[in-house]
């Protein structure tokens, strides 16, 4: 980062507006110069072209830093919304990020599931797992969503059968009275995955 401020002919400490004026000033004079003859016209076209990248990377980097110093985390932030469900505005500040850490995914993955991307969701709590293993609230999150998905294949087998109870039925005890202990593991399975799917973070429901 610093070979960009030295483009600029400033330091780290220089201020926005300071950053922004010098730039301008570098970037009108090359506009100028890159008309020259010769080779001199080549050099003005290169540094137009470096300045471009060296002020993005700077604002980039600056905005990136405010996110954890203005009191609040960007990641605070977004969970704060999403609590109240402003899942939109959530994603935007998600998209802003050029660095995507562990906590980055999983909250990617809260507004997956928000929005029923159920696939999508566990993908990137994988990837959150992946890159933080020992992150409890991760395998959590994980654990409630593949219990989740279980449980919504054995009702989706379960309403299947109820469509046609005579399908495949083997006659035993079964057909006289059902069989209690799939109930209960029914049961079991609706209250282990009521909505409390990334509540470690969110609250999520």
């Amino acid at each position: 980062m610093r070979e960009y401020y030295e483009l600029l002919g400033l330091t780290e400490s220089a201020t926005d507006e300071e950053i922004k004026a010098r730039y301008e000033e570098m970037k009108e004079k090359a506009k100028e110069d890159r008309w020259l003859d010769g080779e001199a016209g080549n050099e003005a076209a290169r540094l137009l072209t470096k300045l471009e990248v060296a002020y993005m990377e700077i604002t980039s980097s600056r905005k990136e830093q405010s996110k954890t110093t203005d009191g609040v985390s960007s990641f605070e932030e977004i969970t704060a919304l999403l609590k109240e469900n402003k899942i939109s505005e959530a994603q935007a500040l998600l998209d802003e990020f050029n660095e995507r850490s562990a906590e980055w995914h999983y909250l990617q993955a809260v507004v997956f599931y928000k929005k029923n991307w159920t696939n999508d969701s566990k993908k990137q709590l994988e990837i959150a797992i992946q890159m933080d293993p020992d992150n409890q609230k991760y395998r959590s999150a994980y654990g409630k969503m593949n219990a989740k998905n279980e449980y919504e294949k054995q009702q989706a087998y379960q309403n299947q059968q109820n469509q046609n109870p005579y399908a495949n039925a083997p006659m035993n005890d079964e057909q006289m009275g059902g069989n209690a202990c799939s109930n209960c593991i029914s049961c079991c399975y609706t209250y282990l995955c009521i909505d409390c799917l990334f509540s470690l973070c969110c609250g999520c429901r």
